[in-house]
């Protein structure tokens, strides 16, 4: 069945009674707080929240619009604050909505994920659409899931959107957590969210441009400043702006232009697959860049950041950890489908690879150390330490 319409009361928080009237119902509210948050990704450059649903799951649902309430009460936020950091809060994929929430003053100490649930459960389709069809036999409205939500005034049906996706989670989390009692995981479930609470969104690397798509094949030194100069400037704009930057001119004109690095403006229009909104209205910004790029100074490869190299250049570079890995892997994958739940749940690929490439000794201290919960050492330091066993031989044969 299509759920056409929230089953609650909406309210629209975007004045003072509102504001008012949602404090009220949160103060008396002492029941886990479905929530959730729409931003305007690929349109803006930041990643704030432009509407935050809260579901209360014995009353209604509150839409947030925080830029309407910035113009009523500076201070809204800490108001706002106060009675939502009290109380537990349900949310499908918290991490893509914490960073905005915490920018607010948001947070939580205990938080439910009825996606990371779902992966813990066993499910093979965990979105919250397909978890409520599958669960709930409802289906939700997917036209505004895409949607500028930075754009005001919000149509009906993108309100009606935004309340059904809270609408839903008490009863989800509901039927997720019975399964998971039932598997006996539900303690994996909590040891999974307690550590959500340290959720920190990756740090922003030191020279992001490094990242564009196929950059890390140009060894040119002089096309590697072009395309650091383009990416800067278009960053630079799309900040001033708050357009996102693929909207300005994306990532792959970026290399098409520095295929073969013009040599004048009228050269850079002349590349047809230069293209984008601003590729033409900011030609003159654009070949400024270009031009400048040359006083660049930058480095032929990337920085070392700490990280370790990547694993399918191991085999060739790094034969030792190439065969911890193999040896390590491979049970730990079989053991997964034996608990029905994805690998990657089961113990992170990054946790693994630095065991292997590193090895410490003590594989439950060190894997401990790289944040691996309680429950996964039980699961999986047995079988690495085994995996590394059997690697030993075979890394003596090595030449």
């Amino acid at each position: 069945m299509k759920l056409e319409a929230p089953r609650r009361e909406v309210e629209i928080v975007q004045d003072q009674n509102g504001l008012d009237l949602m404090l009220g119902e949160l103060e008396k509210n002492t029941e886990t707080l479905a929530i959730d948050t729409e931003r305007a990704s690929g349109f803006r450059y930041s990643q704030r929240a432009y509407l935050i649903q809260v579901g209360l799951a014995d009353a209604g649902i509150f839409l947030i619009d925080p830029i309407a309430l910035n113009e009523v009460e500076p201070d809204w936020n800490s108001r706002v604050a106060a009675e939502l950091n009290s109380k537990p809060w349900l949310l499908h994929a918290a991490t893509q909505d914490m960073p905005c929430l915490q920018e607010l003053g948001f947070k939580s100490t205990q938080i439910i994920d009825t996606e990371l649930a779902s992966r813990l459960a066993g499910f093979q389709r965990v979105g919250l659409g397909a978890m409520v069809e599958e669960l709930l036999s409802l289906e939700l409205a997917k036209e505004h899931s895409a949607a500028d939500w930075s754009l005001r005034p919000f149509g009906s049906e993108m309100l009606t959107y935004a309340a059904l996706d809270v609408d839903v989670l008490h009863d989800l989390w509901a039927s997720i957590s019975q399964s998971l009692i039932e598997q006996g995981k539900m303690e994996w479930a909590e040891q999974e969210f307690a550590a959500l609470q340290n959720f920190q969104p990756k740090p922003t690397p030191e020279e992001p441009w490094r990242n564009l798509p196929g950059l890390s094949r140009v060894k040119d030194i002089a096309k590697l400043k072009a395309a650091a100069a383009l990416w800067l400037v278009r960053d630079e704009i799309a900040r001033t702006t708050d357009i996102a930057p693929g909207r300005l001119i994306p990532d792959r004109s970026i290399m098409a232009a520095i295929d073969k690095v013009p040599r004048s403006k009228h050269e850079l229009a002349q590349n047809k697959a230069f293209q984008g909104r601003a590729s033409r209205s900011k030609l003159d910004t654009w070949w400024q860049a270009i031009a400048d790029s040359s006083g660049l100074e930058i480095a032929e490869s990337a920085p070392n950041t700490g990280a370790i190299p990547h694993h399918k250049n191991w085999e060739r570079r790094f034969p030792e950890a190439h065969l911890r890995l193999k040896f390590t892997r491979e049970p730990l994958v079989a053991h997964a489908e034996e608990l029905a739940l994805p690998v990657e749940n089961l113990l992170t690929p990054d946790c693994l690879r630095r065991v292997c490439f590193e090895p410490a000794g003590d594989v439950r201290s060190q894997l401990a150390e790289l944040g691996a919960r309680p429950w996964q050492l039980d699961q999986v330091v047995p079988l690495i330490e085994a995996g590394l066993a059997l690697a030993g031989p075979e890394i003596e044969k090595l030449p």
